[in-house]
């Protein structure tokens, strides 16, 4: 215990440190939201897959999926890598470089205001990211808390406090770009954890055919191509998480800030390979669940018989670990965390300091200005996140569900098309953001699961947009 106190308080005294070494560096609100716009192939390519993959993927996703789905849930992580990152980054990593600069914009709502001329498209899209990235957050603040919790035996509502104020301390300290240098540390500390979290587990299960066997011996699909739950479910898994990113914020912002064209081609190659690596481990460690824990040997994470899902990680990573090093575990989840927690921070923070207050209150703010509001903005939506984990409201792949589907079905119209397409119009655009947006949370409403409901409103979109541009010729 006093050994894993030691790390981590390390582990935070670095990160802090980096901070104010960003404080003294940034003397724009450009370099307080992109680093100056020349972050090199190797930072970015690790902020974004920090990003992408956080404590809601280790803790929420991967157990539930994993104790669902069995092995088919590895679909998920084949294609999060191809088009979640590779695709995303060969399509749209340079063409989103040149219209930051063409434009001179640093935000998505920013870019959608530009290209359809259209101040009320900026403002819905600015209140729809700091409304959908407020519970994002939440889930991976309730993700790291649940893992403190049972290995630390540090009461839920004590780590959510103490997780936010560290948060909010190193995000309106640094900026993005330390943030990105502190996300290359995050990175490596993933990639040398998930590695010895699969040589643990296999070691735990006496290798991976004595695993496989056990899931077949527990339910044959486990071990199918496609699990239990049948193609539909799973489908909209995969497309949720793996298209969701053509039109997420805080991911498209990585490109905002990337150095040249080069550092495209090397960052997607990077990525793509920390995604397969950390998205493949994940997956398959959430499968095992079912074969190391069950009623007997964890009796205080079931009701009924049923698990609770978002503790079920958290349990088998303190069984499957040796204790002499859990902490390496703490500290995979935490980098993990730590790192998506500041790309929506600050993608929050700017969208109301920049794209609301600056954009429809106070046009004439000076830089300054702005560069200090985006601070107590971070600070602020952390709370508002700490909050929403504090309530505990539902299960951690429930919470992401809705906010990437929210996300995804309003962003993913306009956006896409507006940067590939001189064709679609002002009106499409709307039409297909709101309209992807309402179908999303009203299936939701209705009681459809949150990655269908998702999946159909991201489907939407895309379809509205260039169908409705076509009849309404109105740009």
């Amino acid at each position: 215990m006093t050994v894993k106190l030691i790390v981590i308080a390390l582990y935070a005294i670095v990160i802090l440190l980096v901070g104010f070494m960003g404080l003294r560096r940034t003397k724009s609100s450009r370099d307080f939201l992109l680093g100056g716009g020349n972050v090199g192939a190797w930072m970015s390519a690790f902020s974004y897959g920090t990003a992408y993959f956080s404590a809601v993927l280790f803790i929420g996703f991967a157990g539930k999926i994993g104790w669902g789905f069995g092995l088919s849930g590895l679909w998920i992580a084949l294609f999060n890598a191809i088009v979640g990152v590779y695709v995303v980054w060969v399509l749209l990593g340079w063409r989103i470089k040149q219209v930051s600069v063409k434009y001179d914009i640093g935000t998505m709502s920013e870019f959608l205001e530009k290209r359809y001329d259209s101040s009320m498209l900026k403002l819905f899209s600015a209140i729809v990211i700091f409304i959908f990235l407020i519970p994002y957050s939440a889930a991976v603040f309730m993700g790291l808390s649940y893992l403190f919790e049972i290995s630390l035996g540090l009461p839920y509502a004590y780590v959510l406090i103490g997780m936010g104020i560290f948060t909010a301390t190193y995000i309106v300290l640094g900026g993005y770009k330390s943030m990105a240098i502190i996300d290359t540390i995050f990175g490596i500390i993933m990639t040398v954890s998930v590695l010895l979290l699969f040589y643990f587990t296999l070691e735990k299960g006496d290798g991976m055919d004595n695993i496989v066997d056990s899931l077949r011996s527990i339910e044959p699909r486990l071990v199918s191509s496609v699990g239990p739950p049948g193609w539909w479910p799973l489908f909209a898994l995969v497309f949720l998480t793996s298209v969701a990113p053509f039109g997420m914020p805080q991911l498209v912002q990585k490109f905002y800030a990337i150095r040249d064209r080069k550092s495209v081609k090397t960052g997607a190659v990077a990525s793509t390979v920390f995604a397969i690596l950390i998205g493949g481990v994940a997956y398959f460690i959430g499968s095992t669940t079912r074969v190391f824990i069950n009623p007997d040997n964890a009796p205080q994470i079931f009701v009924s018989g049923k698990p609770n899902f978002d503790q079920l990680m958290p349990e088998l990573l303190t069984n499957v670990i040796p204790s002499s090093l859990s902490v390496v575990i703490l500290l995979l989840i935490l980098s993990a965390s730590m790192s998506t927690l500041a790309s929506l921070v600050l993608i929050s923070s700017s969208s109301f300091t920049r794209d609301f207050w600056k954009g429809f209150v106070r046009k004439d703010m000076p830089d300054g200005q702005i560069t200090v509001m985006m601070r107590v903005m971070s600070a602020f939506f952390v709370l508002l996140a700490v909050l929403f984990a504090a309530v505990e409201l539902d299960v951690i792949v429930e919470i992401l569900g809705i906010s990437w589907g929210a996300l995804g079905s309003f962003f993913l119209g306009p956006f896409v098309w507006g940067l590939f397409s001189d064709k679609v119009t002002k009106a499409g655009a709307m039409i297909s953001g709101l309209g992807g947006l309402a179908v999303c949370l009203g299936l939701y409403l209705y009681g459809m699961s949150s990655p269908e409901a998702g999946t159909i409103g991201m489907m939407t979109s895309l379809l509205l947009n260039p169908l409705t541009s076509r009849l309404i010729k109105i740009n």
